[in-house]
């Protein structure tokens, strides 16, 4: 049974918890909208060669998403860190195991966006979210980016893209966003729940 509040699913994959500080920014977004409500998630790592048995839960952080999770929110914000131009290996896992929920129709109409962190400036970012948003428009979900009536997508000097909310890390790897980077995100965020009530009404 679907929640009676809208919940945005923001579900990533972080290593060195730049990521996690954008999903955060979302999650501070979506709050800000009567109504809704952000449901934090992550998924496991993979292992290169065999599998690894992962903890029920993370030792920190949000939980491991969960097949319900999937059912229950209103819409579904995707993030990963870029890995040469694409998204990282436990997010393209964890949507490859979603036949079930594709054939159902799980995410049909809900809406959906992507977001990314790269150590450089010209490491993928754009490419990455193009990539994530590829998946998402094959379960029928609603395409949801960042319009530049934002004006800060015509100022930022870091991250920041009309395809989704995105953070430069830099050569020190650092997770804190910049002030336009956290600002895109949290507007990412409270469109994200605009939309999502819109389309429940």
């Amino acid at each position: 049974m679907l929640a009676t509040m809208n919940e945005i699913l923001i579900l990533y994959y972080s290593r060195g918890g730049s990521v996690a500080q954008l999903a955060r920014q979302i999650a501070r977004g979506v709050g800000e909208i009567d109504g809704c409500a952000a449901r934090l998630r992550t998924v496991p790592p993979v292992a290169p060669v065999t599998a690894v048995a992962s903890p029920p839960e993370p030792d920190s952080g949000a939980p491991y998403v969960s097949a319900a999770d999937l059912v229950e929110c209103a819409g579904l914000v995707l993030g990963s860190p870029t890995r040469f131009g694409n998204m990282a290996a436990p997010v393209k896992h964890f949507l490859d195991t979603l036949g079930a929920e594709w054939a159902s129709g799980t995410l049909v109409d809900k809406p959906a966006a992507v977001f990314t962190s790269t150590a450089t400036q010209h490491g993928g970012q754009e490419s990455t979210l193009l990539s994530m948003q590829v998946p998402l428009l094959h379960h029928g979900c609603v395409i949801v980016g960042i319009p530049f009536t934002e004006n800060r997508l015509n100022t930022t000097r870091s991250g920041g893209t009309p395809y989704g909310a995105s953070h430069v890390a830099g050569a020190d790897n650092d997770p804190q966003p910049s002030d336009d980077e956290a600002h895109l995100a949290r507007a990412l965020g409270r469109r994200m729940a605009r939309i999502a009530t819109a389309l429940r009404q």
